[in-house]
């Protein structure tokens, strides 16, 4: 009788250890991102940004744009030792500290493990939406370089590890000329 005792005690300190375990585990479920690492983006140094003055001209007189094309370009690196997926990247640009637009780019990229890529990012900047932008444009078509920021949060899909987001924090910056 007594070894059916000692038997159902070790059989109810497993189930107890078991069921500790199971719940320690379910809670660390939840911080499974915070296993993935930020990625590494920065400016590609070997593809400067452009700026492309266009877009239908005020008044229909060329040399005046109410519109530009500003591409930048990313060198985006993985530095975990998984693949995972950009998502997504918003937040804004700036032009010389003026907010120039509002940015959502739908990525999907997918990232190797400790790889890096080099992408474009196409920003449509309306001046006609942002009169702070004028002197802006002004530098820009004299020729003068423009210094640009991207700031904003990514957002990655790594799987069974969930969906981190990063930020916010200054993405890209750098120094773009303007072309016609």
């Amino acid at each position: 009788m007594r070894h059916g005792v000692g038997l159902r005690r070790w059989i109810r300190a497993a189930g107890v250890i078991l069921a500790g375990l199971a719940l320690c585990g379910c809670a660390t479920l939840g911080t499974l991102g915070a296993l993935v690492r930020p990625l590494r983006i920065e400016a590609a140094q070997d593809r400067p940004a452009e700026l492309r003055l266009g877009g239908g001209g005020l008044g229909g007189r060329m040399g005046l744009a109410d519109a530009a094309t500003l591409r930048l370009w990313a060198r985006i690196e993985n530095p975990n030792a998984f693949g995972l997926t950009l998502s997504a990247i918003d937040g804004a640009v700036y032009l010389e500290d003026t907010r120039a637009a509002s940015v959502d780019f739908p990525v999907g990229l997918p990232l190797e493990p400790r790889l890096e890529q080099v992408i474009p990012l196409d920003v449509t900047l309306r001046f006609s939406d942002l009169p702070g932008l004028a002197g802006v444009v002004g530098r820009a078509a004299s020729g003068n370089p423009l210094v640009y920021r991207l700031e904003g949060r990514i957002t990655l899909d790594a799987g069974a590890l969930g969906q981190p987001t990063f930020g916010p924090s200054t993405l890209l910056r750098g120094e773009v000329r303007a072309f016609r």
